[in-house]
Order: structure tokens, then sequence, then C-alpha cells
């Protein structure tokens, strides 16, 4: 269940994602830029800290090659039912969130987008790879590999100095 699987790739960057309209984004895009990759939803407890943080985040270090990518899940407890587009709109009108926010994915399961495949084999949780709820955070360095990974109960902003970090080498 919790099984990490293995995957041919090595960076992030080789990986083509959906943008929220179901356009594909080749994460190549972002070679050079610090990420931060969030799982998120709309209805969840932890909703508000979270967005309210990372627009935060992003409105300090989005000048200085850093750059948050939003992906909405209904994986838990469907806490995030709307459409993709439906979630973009919640996050950037509500939070004012003005980074990427892309389509719908799972995070787990033989479903799990092949990005989400990666970052949980690169950095696999205290009990497995899986993750356990919404808004798991996995800090990816210029070069597209993982550096670390956050559990939900860890808020954006306590996660700063390691932003911070990964921006100077």
């Amino acid at each position: 269940m919790g099984a990490v699987e293995s995957v041919p790739e090595t960076s992030i960057h080789e990986f083509t994602v959906k943008d929220c309209n179901g356009k594909e984004v080749s994460l190549e895009t972002y070679k050079g830029k610090v990420l931060l990759l969030v799982n998120v939803a709309s209805k969840c407890g932890f909703t508000e800290t979270n967005y309210t943080q990372l627009t935060e985040l992003y409105q300090k270090y989005r000048d200085k090659d850093f750059e948050i990518l939003a992906f909405p899940c209904n994986q838990f407890l469907r806490q995030e039912p709307g459409t993709a587009e439906q979630a973009k709109d919640f996050a950037c009108t509500r939070f004012k969130a003005e980074y990427p926010v892309f389509q719908k994915v799972r995070v787990n399961g033989p479903d799990a987008a092949p990005v989400y495949k990666f970052l949980k084999a690169s950095k696999p949780g205290l009990f497995g790879s899986r993750i356990k709820w919404n808004f798991t955070k996995f800090l990816v360095d210029k070069n597209g590999k993982v550096i670390e990974r956050y559990a939900t109960s860890t808020t954006p902003m306590s996660i700063e100095k390691d932003i911070q970090k990964a921006l100077e080498e």
C-alpha cells in the first residue's frame, strides 16, 4: 500500500502536466527555479492556513526564481469536488494566488499522476510513499531533484528557511 514505486525519470523537468484548462505544460519550463509542489483542496481544514501562507511565500520569492505548482486533488474525503477551473478560481479569488493551478490529479493509487509517482519515489514519507492528506508539499531544487517532503501539518511559512537555502544553491 505505501510501497515506493520506482520510476525511470531522474528530474521533475522530464514531466508534462496539464494546466487547469487541459493544455499541456512541460515542467522543463521551470528549469533553474526552486519549486514547491502541493496537492491542494478547497474544502479542507488546512485550506485557509496553507493557501494564505502559499500566497505569502509566492509574493516574497517569485522574483527570486521560486515557483509554486498547485495540483487540486479530490482523493481525501472529496474535499476538492469542483473542476480544476473552479479550484483555480477559488485560489485566485479568495487567496489572491498568482501561481499556477494545474488540472486535478490523483496522488495515490494506480492512477496517480506520473509526476506524483516521481515525487513519492524521490522522498517517501515516514510510513511509505503514500500521501496521507491534502497539502503535502514537495520542495524541488533548480535541477529538478526533490529536496524534501513536508506533511500536511507543516505550514508553508515554516519551510521558508529551506526555500531560502535552495534559492542560494
